[in-house]
């Protein structure tokens, strides 16, 4: 039977009359760091609140892996890691972000929300609208928060996790306390998102403020100029700016959630995880007991993603053997 924890009956109404179409995908250059420059046909599913872009490897029969990109990054990150795994058994799915590439939103007046519980939720539904009970979750950056909050709120939902260069579950509360000069400097960004000064430039040159980072958080990765324009088409996406803005704004306490997703994430009990030990555990710390996941650190990481293919997915195979 099909696992919902109480919260996702309406997911699952929209599971019900989800739909797929092949749309296909936007021309690619070539320059992968690994080999691979396309993550061929892309699909795409209602979930939720949100009509998902993903693309998809492996035989339908194995057992699911679904692999969850950070900012400022897309699908694209898995493009050499996806193939690895399908070549094993494993079915994978690469899911765009709400607020990346072609997924959107399916009410023009939705709040463009970026906090932690919503992308959680937005996974949540996305593998609901697959009928996919269970799944090995893998992600980094807000990736890795958003496998975090999942496996900490719905750990029925998932097989095991891989959380890779990132934070697991932003803590409001500790958020608020200022840290060393030398630490506060790397988060110059999320002050400059503050400002309307911020949100303005990025939305004007969102393109060079990400090539910024890419070089900035990982300067030991050689990536070349096709390998990025791959992933920068994805911030062209209308919702791509607001929700960046909010996620940021959000995670410093200067800019309010919405209360259902409120509701639905740190504020119920799931498996024995409530909302006191999510308050109390967060921001960098282990949220998770061991006995339900453990996770695993693959080698080959350098600033927000990992630089080998190889090395993300033997930790995806790592996890989904150890239950």
């Amino acid at each position: 039977m099909t696992y919902t924890g109480g919260v996702t009956r309406r997911s699952r109404r929209f599971a019900r009359r989800s739909w797929r179409r092949r749309r296909p995908q936007e021309n690619v250059r070539p320059g992968g760091h690994g080999g691979h420059t396309s993550l061929g046909r892309i699909e795409h599913v209602r979930a939720g609140v949100l009509d998902i872009a993903y693309a998809e490897f492996g035989p339908r029969s194995g057992q699911a892996v679904v692999l969850l990109h950070g900012w400022p990054y897309d699908a694209h990150s898995y493009v050499d890691v996806a193939p690895l795994l399908a070549a094993e058994g494993y079915r994978v799915l690469v899911p765009f972000l709400r607020g990346y590439g072609a997924t959107r939103f399916l009410l023009p007046h939705a709040v463009r929300n970026g906090q932690q519980s919503a992308v959680a939720l937005d996974v949540i539904a996305f593998t609901d609208a697959l009928r996919i009970d269970r799944a090995v979750l893998g992600g980094f950056d807000w990736g890795a928060r958003t496998v975090g909050v999942v496996a900490a709120v719905w750990p029925r939902r998932c097989k095991a996790i891989v959380a890779v260069s990132g934070y697991l579950v932003t803590n409001l509360a500790e958020n608020l306390e200022p840290l060393p000069p030398a630490v506060e400097r790397n988060w110059w960004y999320q002050c400059y998102f503050a400002t309307e000064r911020g949100a303005l430039g990025y939305r004007r040159d969102r393109h060079g403020f990400n090539k910024l980072i890419w070089r900035t958080a990982s300067p030991a990765w050689d990536f070349d100029d096709a390998t990025y324009d791959r992933s920068a088409a994805s911030f062209e996406n209308l919702d791509h700016v607001a929700i960046v803005i909010h996620n940021y704004r959000w995670r410093l306490g200067l800019a309010p959630g919405e209360a259902r997703y409120e509701r639905a994430g740190a504020g119920r009990r799931a498996g024995g995880h409530d909302r006191q030990r999510l308050r109390r555990r967060g921001r960098g710390r282990r949220v998770l007991p061991r006995q339900v996941h453990r996770p695993v650190r693959p080698p080959g990481v350098r600033g927000h993603r990992p630089q080998r293919p190889a090395g993300g997915a033997a930790a995806v195979r790592a996890g989904g053997r150890r239950r």
